[in-house]
C-alpha cells in the first residue's frame, strides 16, 4: 500500500464504540477514512455494486423507491453464513480499492481508517497500527437497541455473526476498552495516540539514518 502518512486501522464489533473512538482521532487532526460509508455509497440506487446485490437477493431487500433497505439486508444475512459471505464477496473488492486509492492519495501526516472487516479482508497487514476496540457483550447489546433500534433478537444475530473480540483482540497493537465514561474513553484514545504517533516517528527517524 503506497503512502507516506501513518496509517493507524480501527476496528472492533458491533456497538462496541468503534465510531466514538474514530471521532476522538479525528478531533486529534487524523483524517478519518469509513469503509461502512463507502459501502453506503457503493450500494446507493444505480450503482453497479447495489444493482448485483438487488440481483443476487431477488429483490427481497430494496423499497418501493428503489433502493436497499439495509435493515431487510441485515435480517437477511445476520441470520444466514452463506450469505453474509456473498454479500461480502460482491462489496468487498470494491470497498478496497477505494480505500487503497485513497490511501494512497492522502496528504495527512496521519489517516484512520475505520472498518469492521478490517482484519478479515487484509487491510490490517498494511496499516503502521492495528487499533481494536472492544466492550462488554451486554454493553453491545444494550447500545445497539438503544442506538440502532434493534430488537434483542436481531441486536444478538449481529453481534454472533462477528468472530469473538478476543481473536481481535489479540492481533492488535493497541487494545481500547470501552466500559466507561466518556472522559475515560478520551483520556484512553489520547494517550495511545500520543504513543503510536511517538513510535511511528521514531521508526520514520530510524530508518532515514
Amino acid at each position: 500500500m503506497k503512502r507516506a502518512a501513518l496509517v493507524i486501522g480501527l476496528t472492533g464489533n458491533i456497538g462496541c464504540g468503534k465510531s466514538t473512538v474514530g471521532a476522538i482521532l479525528q478531533s486529534f487532526g487524523a483524517a478519518y477514512l469509513d469503509a461502512d460509508a463507502i459501502v453506503h455509497r457503493l450500494l446507493a440506487p444505480g450503482t453497479p455494486t447495489a444493482a448485483r446485490v438487488v440481483a443476487q437477493f431477488d429483490g427481497r431487500i430494496t423499497r418501493p423507491d428503489g433502493s436497499i433497505d439495509r435493515r431487510a439486508l441485515g435480517a437477511i444475512v445476520f441470520n444466514d453464513p452463506a450469505a453474509l459471505q456473498t454479500l461480502e464477496q460482491i462489496v468487498h473488492p470494491a470497498v478496497l480499492d477505494e480505500v487503497h486509492a485513497r490511501i494512497a492519495h492522502s496528504e495527512h501526516e496521519v489517516l484512520v481508517v475505520d472498518a469492521v472487516k478490517l482484519i478479515e479482508s487484509g487491510l490490517a497487514d498494511e496499516v503502521d497500527s492495528l487499533w481494536v476496540v472492544t466492550c462488554p457483550r451486554q454493553l453491545q447489546l444494550e447500545r445497539l437497541m438503544r442506538d440502532r433500534g434493534l430488537s434483542a433478537e436481531e441486536a444478538n444475530a449481529r453481534i454472533d455473526a462477528q468472530p469473538p473480540q478476543e481473536e481481535r483482540a489479540r492481533r492488535a497493537d493497541v487494545v481500547i476498552h470501552n466500559a466507561g465514561t466518556r472522559e475515560e474513553l478520551v483520556a484512553r484514545v489520547t494517550e495511545a495516540y500520543q504513543q503510536t504517533r511517538a513510535a511511528w516517528r521514531a521508526r520514520c527517524q530510524e530508518n532515514r539514518s
